[in-house]
């Protein structure tokens, strides 16, 4: 289990931020997981899932059982570790100029390409192997300008390599749930199983290029460039949000390792089996994910508990206006499960109260959170 570093530039003179990962197994080996916690680096319970799944693998690799190669980044995000306002941390958006550190990544398929002509052939395995060693090279043609954008590169170089890519963030309070992608859904299934996700969203293009839309959507734009040449959509990815922010204790974050630890039993990466719980939930659109927004500001209270299906026209949610006692409820517009919302209690206008995974596309454009 060495620990590896890499180092880039802050934006201060004599600054530096650092990025440590573990490597379990044999590096060239297949299949090849890459994890990581804390992109938004106010959200604990994956840092926290994400070191005791290292700490997890070092045993499986000390008795034996590493058969494919894990790298588990456990911070993810070291800029957003240092900001703080007023004795809080806000690690979701760059204070210098607003953006979500989860967003902006760079699209690799067109540098990609050039790198590529001329030089994929009739096999799959081996115009996989191309395409990883040209998404490298892209990285290196486009040298990032700021740091957040260096850390950004970074975190694309640790996931390229990898078949499949776990994302660990959290909601304000939230049930587990993930997002992924149409060609990753099959190989998500068995992680929300074993997770427990209450909602599993799928969208192709979710809006911004988040991260784990980043390391899959070159290979699908790659394999319509060279439709004459196999390319196999060979990394599936995920954001797997591991409930709220107050949601960081050993044991549960015990239980998330464990789950995901089963995960690799059952890709093969680690020896033994798995037995698969039923899912707790079916798929559904990000594109039919309601977004409740506060008409009104005042403090705020819920009709409903995060898991419960609701259904449309009913309260979710009441505002009460301090000085008037005037109580404006808010109501879904859409039936699914209530799964996550704010930490917070006071509603400005305009404020996101809630999502609810409703079954029916409706929205278009971005569909994430800002």
């Amino acid at each position: 289990m060495p620990d590896n570093t890499l180092t880039f530039a802050g934006r201060g003179p004599g600054t530096t931020h650092s990025l440590t990962w573990a490597s379990f197994g044999d590096r060239k080996a297949r299949p090849h997981v890459h994890v990581q916690g804390g992109l938004h680096a106010d959200e604990g319970p994956g840092m926290l899932t994400a070191r005791m799944l290292a700490d997890r693998l070092a045993e499986e690799e000390a008795a034996g059982r590493l058969v494919g190669h894990v790298t588990v980044l456990p911070a993810a995000n070291p800029m957003g570790l240092g900001q703080f306002i007023h004795g809080d941390i806000t690690g979701r958006f760059d204070l210098y100029d607003g953006r979500n550190f989860n967003r902006a990544f760079p699209d690799l398929a067109e540098a990609a390409a050039v790198h590529l002509k001329g030089r994929l052939g009739p096999d799959a395995a081996r115009n996989t192997a191309l395409v990883r060693d040209a998404l490298l090279a892209a990285l290196v043609d486009s040298p990032p300008v700021d740091p957040a954008d260096a850390l950004r590169h970074a975190l694309l170089r640790l996931a390229i390599p990898a078949d499949v890519v776990l994302d660990l963030h959290c909601d304000g309070e939230a049930e587990v749930h993930l997002y992924t992608q149409p060609t990753s859904l099959d190989a998500m299934r068995p992680l929300a199983a074993l997770t427990g996700c209450r909602a599993l969203l799928v969208a192709e293009v979710s809006g911004g290029n988040p991260f784990d839309e980043a390391v899959v959507r070159p290979w699908l734009d790659l394999a319509q460039r060279f439709p004459d040449h196999p390319i196999p959509p060979a990394c599936a990815s995920c954001t797997l949000e591991l409930r709220g922010r107050a949601d960081v204790s050993r044991s549960l974050a015990a239980h998330d390792a464990e789950a995901i630890l089963d995960y690799l039993h059952h890709l093969g990466v680690v020896e033994g089996a798995v037995n698969l719980p039923a899912p707790a939930c079916e798929p559904t659109p990000l594109a039919g994910s309601e977004a409740l927004i506060a008409p009104v500001a005042g403090l705020l209270s819920y009709s409903v508990s995060l898991g419960d299906q609701v259904t449309a026209g009913q309260t979710v949610a009441e505002i009460t206006d301090p000085l008037s006692g005037t109580v404006h409820p808010v109501c879904a517009g859409t039936s699914g499960v209530f799964f996550a919302r704010p930490a917070t209690r006071i509603a400005e206008v305009g404020k996101r109260l809630g999502k609810i995974a409703g079954a029916h596309a409706f929205r278009h454009g971005p569909l994430l959170s800002p």
